[in-house]
């Protein structure tokens, strides 16, 4: 076999085979900041068609982490602002496409914020704080207290910055997911040899199913949303729910659900609960990989009368018989086998073992070892006899 040909078996398929494969490791750069103590020492419905005169929309405003004279500067202007519902500020990571979000009440100024962004370049193993900088920079200039740092799961596609921001925040705001997270971290103790007491106190809350909290005057829930991950929940604030990487735009569809522990039928079952919801409400991605051709982070959200009508993961498993009997019944099993045959062919993300390593223990980094370097382990696939 080639080398071009084994590289690309290594990362061809993430999913459980990585469980039984001994791991290597790779040295990590020092951080590119100060203050990153991150290692100890330091109802199913039906599709419908959407109302035609949906409510106004909460305010929301767009924003890119790419190099400019602002870091925060706006990319798209916003909406006007509702009474009771909150102020949502939208943070695009180009490098891993991924959405951050600081979700505020306006009356009040308390704000958390959700799935954050730690720099990392996997070619020269640095870190950097840049991205999670910009979300600093933004809270300070609007004055907001985060009263928490949100998760929506244990990324594979990005490492999280919780700790960082923590420590920045004054060491004090909690790091929250769904409770789920202890045993997606079994799972990955095994694979990366992490010990157990390196998870102790990593993440400060974790949410129960449809567990409620405030931010301000507002209040919020939370919604178990698996398929993806087992941890994987939502959190609704007013007319806005973000679901992390359950559901993307509509015209990229859902994701991947062949992680250790994902499920199609659980993904499929979470999108049910999601499409449940009133047409009006707001659907908040965790990602933006638009079509070909289109530039990436100018959409955040859509509507779930979008979603129900135009979701092409939806209506391409949808067939001609829907109004039979049996219809939805099919819609699901068709969903379920296009899902599963979908991610054989997906590859391997391209921060799946260092993300996963930094996001299981909450955005704590590797423990130096005896020379004081830091690494992240990678299982490695051999060819036989190599």
């Amino acid at each position: 076999m080639n080398l071009k040909a084994a590289a690309s078996s290594v990362v061809k398929r993430c999913g459980q085979r990585i469980l039984a494969n001994p791991p290597a490791s790779r040295p990590v750069s020092p951080v590119i900041s100060q203050g990153l103590r991150a290692t100890g020492k330091y109802n199913q419905s039906a599709i419908v068609d959407a109302s035609s005169h949906p409510p106004p929309l909460p305010p929301i405003r767009l924003y890119s982490t790419e190099a400019t004279s602002n870091a925060y500067a706006p990319t798209c202007g916003s909406l006007p602002q509702q009474s009771g519902e909150p102020a949502i500020d939208s943070f695009f990571e180009p490098a891993t496409s991924t959405w951050q979000y600081v979700v505020s009440d306006p009356t009040t100024k308390k704000a958390v914020i959700i799935d954050s962004v730690l720099d990392f370049s996997p070619a020269s193993g640095e870190i950097s704080t840049k991205t999670a900088d910009s979300l600093l920079a933004f809270i300070k200039q609007k004055g907001l207290e985060v009263i928490m740092i949100l998760e929506t799961h244990a990324h594979a596609d990005h490492l999280t910055a919780a700790q960082y921001l923590k420590s920045r925040l004054g060491g004090s705001v909690p790091v929250a997911i769904g409770k789920r997270i202890t045993g997606v971290q079994k799972t990955f103790a095994k694979v990366y040899g992490v010990p157990k007491e390196s998870f102790e106190g990593t993440f400060d809350k974790l949410w129960e199913d449809d567990e409620t909290f405030r931010i301000g005057n507002l209040e919020c829930h939370v919604m178990h949303l698996p398929g993806h991950t087992p941890d994987h929940v939502g959190y609704r604030c007013g007319n806005a729910l973000f679901v992390g990487d359950t559901l993307f735009y509509p015209d990229v569809g859902s994701a991947r659900a062949d992680f250790p522990g994902g499920s199609p039928t659980d993904l499929y079952q979470s999108v049910q609960r999601v499409l449940s919801l009133d047409p009006d409400v707001q659907v908040f991605a965790g990602h933006d990989y638009p079509p070909e051709g289109e530039k990436p982070g100018q959409r955040c959200w859509s509507l779930v009368s979008e979603q129900r009508r135009k979701n092409v993961h939806l209506r391409a498993r949808r067939g001609p018989e829907q109004s039979a009997p049996d219809a939805q019944e099919k819609d699901k099993d068709a969903f379920i086998r296009w899902r599963a045959q979908r991610d054989r062919t997906l590859g391997a993300p391209r921060l799946l073992h260092p993300a996963l390593q930094v996001n299981i223990c909450a955005g704590r980094l590797p423990q130096p070892d005896e020379s004081g370097r830091r690494m992240f382990k990678i299982p490695l696939k051999v060819p036989e006899g190599l």
